[in-house]
Order: C-alpha cells, then sequence, then structure tokens
C-alpha cells in the first residue's frame, strides 16, 4: 500500500470543506515572502517546515510560534530551514507555512485511522506535544451517533477541564460536539484517507481552532467486500456417524488419541486406515468410501500432504463437515497456504463444509463428542468456549475437571480456512444447551462482520472474550499520534464493548463471569446494591471493593431499618453493608431476605458474604439464598468464603445457577466488569 501524507495546507482546505475551523494560512518559499505574509494576516503569525520526510516537525526545530514583526519572520525563516537541512539532509523541503497564531486554549486531540479489522476508528482526548505521555484518550468505531460523541467527551480524564474545573469557565463542549461530528463525517467520506490527527485543536470558552492537521491519504485503496458466508446447518454438529481417518493402535499417535476419545461416542465410529482391519476394537476401513453407511463428521489426522486426497474422498462419500487436525498448511508459509487453498477448493467443490486445519478439534460433551486429544475430555455443562488456541483449550479442560467446570461446547478454531469464529459464535448463540459463550482471540479477520454476529448474540447470551495481544512490543512506529495511541489492541477493546462483549484479561476471570453471567436474570438492572453478611470485617472490605470497582451501596431508608430493628440484636450497624453478627442464625438471615425482597425497588443486586461457623451451616444460607432468589427478580451473588467446609452450600447454589465465588475481592471485580459493559460505569479492575 503506497501512502503519503498530505502538507498542513492540503489538509487545511479538506477540513474547511467540512465547516471545520482553520486557521489562514500562506506557504512561502523565500524569507522576504513569510515577512509579507506576517504583515498581511497580522502578527503574531506560527511558521512551519513543510517536508514529508519530517512527520515530527517539532523534533526538527521546524515550528516557531509568536513571530510578531517583519524581521522577527526573516529571521524565523532562516532558522527553519537550516535547522530542517541538519535534522535529515536527504529531506524535500517544500516550503515554510505561515499561519495565523490562534490564542491559547484548551489544547485536544482528535484523530483516526484505518484498523486492519474493524475499518475506521475515530480518537479523542487531550493533544499538544505531550499527548503520549499523558495518553488521555477514547475511541470509538465508526460509525458514530451523537450520543457517542458526547459519552467519549465525557470519558476522558481531563473532561472536568472542559466542563470548568475550580472556578474557571466552561469550554464550548456544544462546538466540540459540533466538530467531531463533523470529523467523523469527513473521514467516512473520504475513503482514500487512512490515518489523520489534528493535534491541537483548541476549545476555546466560544469556539475552537485547529492548529495543525496531518492527514495520511492512499490513493490506491480499495474497497474490501464483505464475505459471502454460507450459513452453517445446526445438524452438522449433532453427528449421528463419525469416521476417524488415520485411527491408530499406536498410543503415541495423534489419530490414537482422538480415536480413544470418541470411544464413549453414542453414535457410528469408524476407525479408516489402510494397514489395519481393527482398530481399539473397532473394524478398520481402509478408505472412508469403503464404510458402507452414510458418514456425518470425518476426523483427519494424516499428514498433511495427504489431505486433499482424502478430502477429496470425503467429498465423494458425501461427508457434510470434516475437522481437520493436522497442521502443516498456511501457518508453515506459502507452500502450507497453497496446500490448505487446495483443500479448500475441493471441499467447496462438494460442499463439504471445513473446521481446522491445524485445530485441535471439537467437543460437545453433552452428546458424547470428543474429536480431540485432550487428556480427559471435560463434563457437560453450560458454557461454550471457542479458542484460537490449542494448548489454551488443553490446560483449560485440564483445569475445568479440577474446578467441577462443565462445557456445551469447546471448539479450537485453528487456521479458520472456512468455518470461523462467526459461524462457531452463531452455532453457540442457537445452542439450547450453552448458556454463557467464551472466547480466546487472538486475531479476527473481518471485524465488521464479527460486531454484526456477536452484537444480536449478546442480546440473548453473555459472551466473554480474552484478547491476546496487549503489547505494544513490537509496534510499528507510526506517522502520527492517533496511530501510536489507537493501537488494534485499543480498538478490539472498543469494538468488544460496542458488541455487548465482556472483556477480561484471565482465563480464571472469564469462567467466573461465565459463571455470574450464565443465570436466568443474567444482568442486573442496575448498579445498586446491598450487602448482607455475618462477618463485620468483610463488611468493611465490601464497602471498598464496591466503591473501587463501580459498585453502588445503597442507603436504607429509615422504614427498612425499623423493619429489620424489630428482629435484629439491638446493636447491629443499621446501615448497609447490613452486618448481622457473627452468631446470625438462619432465622436472621431469612426476615432481613423478606424484608428486602418487599423493597426490591431499592435495590438491583444483593451481595449475600458468609464464611463457616458453628451457628450456620453453608446448606442452611445455601437453602435461604434460593428462597430469597424466589422472592425477587433482581440479581443475588453469593461468597461463600473459607474451604471446602462451604462446598455443600456452593454446589447447592451452582445447581440453580447462583453465582458462588470463593474469594470477596472476584465477586465484586467480576460484577464490576459486568456493569462497565451494560452500564458504562467506571473502568474496572483487571480481571
Amino acid at each position: 500500500m503506497t501512502q503519503k501524507m498530505l502538507s498542513e495546507a492540503e489538509g487545511y482546505d479538506m477540513l474547511r470543506k467540512y465547516d471545520l475551523p482553520v486557521p489562514e494560512y500562506q506557504i512561502v518559499k523565500s524569507g522576504e515572502d513569510a515577512a509579507h505574509a506576517c504583515e498581511r494576516m497580522g502578527c503574531p503569525v506560527v511558521m512551519k517546515i513543510i517536508s514529508p520526510q519530517i512527520v515530527h516537525k517539532s523534533d526538527a526545530g521546524g515550528v516557531i510560534v509568536g513571530i510578531g514583526s517583519r524581521k522577527a519572520a526573516l529571521g524565523a525563516f532562516t532558522k527553519i530551514i537550516d535547522g530542517a537541512k541538519a535534522y535529515d539532509p536527504e529531506a524535500h523541503i517544500e516550503g515554510v507555512i505561515v499561519e495565523q497564531q490562534a490564542e491559547p486554549g484548551l489544547e485536544l486531540i482528535i484523530g483516526g485511522r484505518t484498523d486492519a479489522a474493524f475499518g475506521k476508528v475515530i480518537t479523542f482526548g487531550m493533544g499538544g506535544t505531550m499527548v503520549e505521555l499523558m495518553k488521555d484518550v477514547t475511541l470509538r468505531i465508526l460509525p458514530i451517533t451523537d450520543e457517542e460523541i458526547r459519552q467519549m467527551i465525557k470519558e476522558i480524564n481531563a473532561y472536568p477541564l472542559i466542563a470548568g474545573y475550580r472556578g474557571s469557565k466552561p469550554r464550548d463542549e456544544e462546538d466540540l460536539v459540533r466538530i467531531i461530528t463533523n470529523v467523523a463525517r469527513f473521514f467516512e467520506e473520504n475513503g482514500h484517507v487512512v490515518e489523520f490527527d489534528i493535534n491541537p485543536i483548541r476549545l476555546y470558552e466560544k469556539g475552537a481552532c485547529a492548529v495543525d492537521a496531518r492527514i495520511i491519504v492512499d490513493d490506491d485503496i480499495k474497497v474490501v467486500e464483505k464475505p459471502v458466508r454460507t450459513p452453517v446447518p445446526m445438524e452438522y454438529f449433532n453427528p449421528r456417524s463419525i469416521a476417524v481417518i488415520g485411527a491408530s493402535q499406536d498410543s503415541s499417535k495423534m489419530g490414537y488419541a482422538v480415536m480413544h476419545n470418541l470411544l464413549h461416542f453414542p453414535g457410528q465410529l469408524y476407525p479408516v486406515n489402510n494397514k489395519r482391519s481393527e482398530i481399539q476394537g473397532l473394524k478398520a476401513y481402509p478408505t472412508i468410501t469403503a464404510i458402507p453407511a452414510p458418514v456425518d463428521l470425518a476426523v483427519i489426522t494424516v499428514p498433511a500432504i495427504h489431505v486433499p486426497g482424502v478430502i477429496e474422498e470425503c467429498g465423494a462419500k458425501g461427508v457434510p463437515m470434516a475437522v481437520i487436525i493436522t497442521a502443516g498448511f498456511k501457518e508453515m508459509g506459502e507452500g502450507g497456504k497453497a496446500l490448505e487453498d487446495r483443500v479448500l477448493a475441493i471441499a467447496k467443490g462438494h460442499g463439504t463444509r471445513i473446521i481446522g486445519p491445524n485445530c485441535l478439534g471439537v467437543i460437545i460433551p453433552p452428546k458424547g463428542i470428543d474429536t480431540t486429544y485432550v487428556h480427559q475430555s471435560p463434563k457437560p455443562g453450560n458454557i461454550a468456549f471457542i479458542s484460537q488456541s490449542g494448548a489454551i483449550i488443553n490446560t483449560v479442560v485440564d483445569w475445568s475437571l479440577a474446578k467441577n467446570i462443565g462445557f456445551s461446547n469447546v471448539i479450537s478454531v485453528g487456521n479458520q480456512s472456512d468455518l470461523d469464529f462467526l459461524d462457531y459464535i452463531r452455532y453457540v448463540g442457537k445452542d439450547e444447551k450453552t448458556k454463557a459463550i467464551i472466547l480466546y482471540i487472538e486475531q479476527i479477520t473481518d471485524g465488521k462482520g464479527f460486531m454484526e454476529v456477536v452484537s444480536e448474540v449478546a442480546k440473548v447470551k453473555p459472551v466473554i472474550a480474552i484478547k491476546a495481544g496487549s503489547s505494544r512490543r513490537g509496534q510499528a512506529a507510526s506517522a502520527s499520534h492517533t496511530g501510536s495511541l489507537s493501537g488494534s489492541y485499543e480498538v478490539y477493546m472498543e469494538a468488544f464493548r460496542k458488541s455487548g462483549v465482556i472483556v477480561v484479561h484471565t482465563l480464571t476471570g472469564a469462567f467466573l463471569a461465565a459463571q455470574m453471567l450464565a443465570h436466568p436474570k443474567r444482568y442486573p438492572k442496575g448498579k445498586r446494591a446491598v450487602v448482607i453478611t455475618n462477618a463485620g470485617g468483610f463488611a468493611v472490605l465490601s464497602s471498598d471493593y464496591a466503591e473501587r470497582y463501580g459498585v453502588e451501596i445503597v442507603d436504607l431508608p429509615a422504614s427498612v431499618v425499623d423493619e429489620m430493628n424489630e428482629f435484629l440484636p439491638e446493636f447491629w450497624n443499621k446501615g448497609n453493608p447490613i452486618d448481622l453478627l457473627g452468631d446470625a442464625t438462619e432465622k436472621r438471615f431469612e426476615k432481613t431476605f423478606e424484608v428486602l425482597a418487599r423493597h426490591e425497588d431499592l435495590w438491583d443486586i444483593a451481595f449475600i458474604i458468609t464464611f463457616p461457623n458453628l451457628v450456620l451451616t453453608s446448606e442452611q444460607i445455601a437453602k435461604q439464598i434460593l428462597k430469597f432468589s424466589a422472592m425477587t427478580q433482581n440479581r443475588l451473588v453469593a461468597t461463600l468464603l473459607g474451604g471446602d467446609s462451604m462446598n455443600i452450600g456452593r454446589d447447592m447454589l451452582k445447581e440453580h445457577s447462583i453465582p458462588s465465588f470463593e474469594e470477596l475481592d472476584y465477586t465484586y471485580r467480576v460484577m464490576g466488569r459486568v456493569l462497565w459493559q451494560k452500564f458504562r460505569v467506571k473502568a474496572p479492575g483487571l480481571l
């Protein structure tokens, strides 16, 4: 892609067409012309170098401000030219721009760049020379609404400087909204503009002025056509018969592990091996075409070079879908890519859909399907896990067995030559067993398509994502401030937020969030919370964690306190968190829950926190929580602190999909993530 940066004058001319405030300017090529321009515009003026090779003008001494006379303009011209030549002797100097010096104001940045996956992105935040140091910015993926623009203005930490801070008058926020709206329109309507930043744009009590504009264009850019997608029928994931091509009797072979994990499949299982008549106790066939019955799913473990021929046989057999476990395709370079393209072309010719290649496979525990080579198949459950890493699936499955976590689906996407994230998200979105979806993502190619699909699925099922690649290490230097501020990871975060995806940073956090949201009530109606506990210390910590993670602990009305006074000890704390004291019995919790249920309009979330003691068993508190849940439409979240002695209660709650945590900080941290996505509360802690 051939890109060039417009001169500042060309940039100003483009922005003027969109009613954006830019200063008067003149390009000069001599000191005398600079002096004339200064006199004509009226001093003071600013003078800047014009050179495609000098991107950051200040670094080259290419910017002089406050030029107040003809003589000063003559000297500034010479100084700028000499400085530029010393900075980069090879730079082509086109001249110097003389422009009206804008009045001092609040310096902001408005920028945009074209993301490879999600398209055009707009950035707003604090600008000026220290923009990268401050990094007080927010971004949105275009198109953008007026409401989103107003929201992003309020999101930056420096918003009080716009609204008016410590006696200072507010800046012209309405004009700022108008300017960002016009900038977004400019970026959308000019397809050849791939990146820009207006930095700084100075905001005043009335109006604004763009002091510098850097616009990068590519006249050869081509519009990427939206991929044509053929939906995958749901029944493809419910095969009645499976063939393992490359099935083996040798326990060191992948074909052995895959075959072994499928032995509990309740349908017909056919080993395919041209050297043996029996594999792991089942009759083997030399080819898939030799199987005397229909095959709904083929699992391929033979070396990559043989896969095209095997896919040809699968097509001839009428196999609707094949899982290619084998590696050695596009991940290996151009030769592997050519081989993968050949496999895909053969499959398309027969109408056979492909999972992989270079994948771990799929596991559908409720249906007894495990086409992978994991050490032990996971238990059935209600969480779907879709991953771009086979190693992470191996780890998660092993970990889930110890944690007693089950899955509705586990899918390794591999190279995604045919089926990709979008197909799998659509499938698990419709799957009745799936109540929550976790994604491990390294890269998405069709970002707009991803947002379209996941936005619809997230309306009916919670979607949680871990995005790998947040590190800046190795990121190429950008030609603009915007490019360095709105990297790929930040764009993914905004795409997830806009699509209704809960973002987490750890696998533990992902499963905690999934368990929280797999409940039929899903999201709380708001962020107002009550806390009920028999542990005074944890009541204090609850207040700390709630404030940290954006949960609002509400005040109890006097009438509610009076009701509780009727049955609680005289020395209870008479507030929220509600401390029922260490000797709280089952009855004390029960009566408190009854009062809160009658006044459920006062709160949205109830955090119930208890610890192991001789007065109240985990079974007793779980029983009362279940009764409480039946009395209210609001969300209940339990934290049963302690060790194995609390497992009976935890298991009772789990059976009824009520989230239960073992660590108090995680309780509030997970809820903070949920509230951030649903209500855009303060940025939550890492999860």
